[in-house]
């Protein structure tokens, strides 16, 4: 590919104001994929004044909610359009089959920005009655009006999908945004800046600023023309910009980590159970913040299940996402590959037992982990408590539903969870006191546009997706008239 990319500020790609540039190197090959503006504080305050104007007083904020409506669906048409040229530019930036964002990434972005779409001109108010005031009659009402100029972070790991959610929602409430980008995954949300503008949304609802976390984020999230910051990625991120954000008052949403439990009952169908455990594990590399790296497994079926699980592990063809037969690509980067072998190498040295895969070996080209099971292992390893964000998976035994039900809430995570069992009374108990914002009953992290997504404890705040996620990107605001 080998391109140079550029902002999108106002409706116009431009060069970083000093013309500096950042490398985009391809996890496959380590060469380089392409270059893209090295941004900084000037473009970010660009982007945010663009943003602004259209909210006050620009077409954008004249529009009704049909118009916008409108203009969401004629986006999704066109990301249907491009979705192979989109599905390849995530693809390429992460080292991951094209396949995996062809058959997850690229139809949930287009649901999303469809579901969005039909609820831009169904944000009603409610009249609410009330006893009056002072002995008079009243009427009040309430509208709901769109929050402001969004700052939407967006991680690496499935950056499109994720920039649609934030985006369809808060062009349906009404708002405009500063996209900024993963500095290893600009290329999506360009491309989708520039669909915006061919399906006749204004320039400057929709602007892109690609370059380094640390010299866009704190304007992004300081400038007192942004109202609302949404950002996915880190526990430790997501609190450095809740502290940025707080002299101001403004809204954060925040979709942090996780470190999912996957909890196997021993009545549960075991095949669908180590084929949808794999998914969990393995999807994307395990570079997902929903990845079910816990596999926790009644004690009575745990040799078998692990022997079952180990087996797909084995199996998986790990190489060049390019070529034919592949199913699992390169990890995002150097420093992912080295934090993930890390972690391998831990397990190992704190008393678990590898059961498939282990610490990769340094590769002239490309960042390649193997999928790898860990056996043997407690809560208390380090390969159990922290979010690895790769292939690596340790499974864990227990003894009943409340041991299971203790060790999956044992942790400072609460994002998903997935229960395998054919007791369907089971099944909804233990779903009630998992702590986490999505479970999945015999299935591994079902998402759809229509229903809300973020977690519990430090795994975030707030919800996207649904109508919880439009309501998000809303302030309602209440009028009283006096009737006497």
């Amino acid at each position: 590919m080998n391109q140079a990319f550029q902002h999108f500020i106002a409706g116009q790609a431009v060069d970083a104001s000093d013309g500096a540039t950042l490398t985009l190197p391809d996890p496959a090959t380590g060469e380089t994929l392409a270059t893209s503006a090295a941004g900084t504080a000037d473009d970010a305050t660009r982007a945010i004044e663009a943003a602004h104007a259209q909210l006050k007083g620009g077409e954008w904020s004249q529009m009704s909610g049909a118009a916008r409506g409108l203009c969401i669906h004629r986006l999704a048409d066109l990301v249907e359009r491009d979705a192979e040229q989109l599905a390849d530019m995530d693809a390429n930036a992460i080292g991951r089959p094209p396949a995996e964002p062809r058959m997850l990434d690229l139809p949930n972005a287009i649901a999303t920005l469809r579901h969005a779409a039909g609820w831009a001109d169904k944000l009603e108010g409610r009249t609410i009655p009330t006893a009056g005031y002072m002995g008079q009659p009243t009427l009040s009402y309430t509208e709901r009006l769109p929050v402001g100029v969004v700052a939407a972070i967006v991680p690496w790991n499935t950056p499109l999908m994720i920039t649609c959610w934030k985006l369809g929602a808060l062009l349906a409430a009404g708002c405009t945004t500063v996209i900024k980008p993963a500095e290893q995954t600009p290329m999506s949300a360009l491309h989708l800046a520039k669909l915006c503008q061919e399906a006749g949304i204004p320039d400057g609802v929709v602007n892109v600023v690609t370059g380094y976390g640390a010299t866009l984020g704190p304007v992004l999230c300081e400038h007192p023309k942004v109202a609302k910051i949404t950002f996915t990625g880190s526990p430790e991120t997501g609190a450095a910009i809740q502290r940025l954000a707080a002299p101001l008052f403004k809204h954060v949403a925040l979709e942090l980590g996780g470190k999912s439990p996957q909890i196997v009952f021993d009545d549960a169908d075991l095949e669908a159970a180590v084929g949808g455990c794999a998914m969990g594990l393995f999807f994307n590399q395990g570079q997902v913040c929903a990845a079910g790296t816990r596999i926790l497994v009644h004690e009575d079926v745990a040799e078998m299940f692990s022997e079952k699980l180990a087996e797909v592990a084995r199996s998986i063809q790990v190489g060049d996402p390019d070529q034919e037969g592949t199913q699992m690509g390169a990890v995002a980067s150097q420093g992912q590959y080295d934090k993930i072998n890390d972690y391998i190498r831990r397990g190992s040295e704190e008393g678990a037992k590898l059961l498939a895969g282990g610490p990769s070996e340094a590769a002239n080209a490309g960042w390649y982990v193997r999928p790898t099971v860990f056996v043997e292992a407690n809560n208390d390893m380090s390969i159990a408590r922290d979010e690895i964000f790769g292939p690596v998976g340790t499974v864990m035994t227990f003894r009943d539903e409340a041991e299971a039900i203790a060790i999956a809430n044992d942790t400072r995570y609460g994002l998903a969870a997935t229960v395998w069992t054919a007791d369907v009374a089971r099944a909804h108990r233990v779903a009630r006191q998992v702590e986490a914002g999505a479970i999945g009953i015999n299935a591994w992290a079902p998402i759809d546009p229509q229903l809300p997504w973020g977690g519990f404890k430090e795994s975030g705040l707030g919800r996207e997706c649904g109508l919880a996620g439009v309501l998000a990107y809303t302030e309602e605001k209440v009028t009283t008239v006096m009737l006497g």
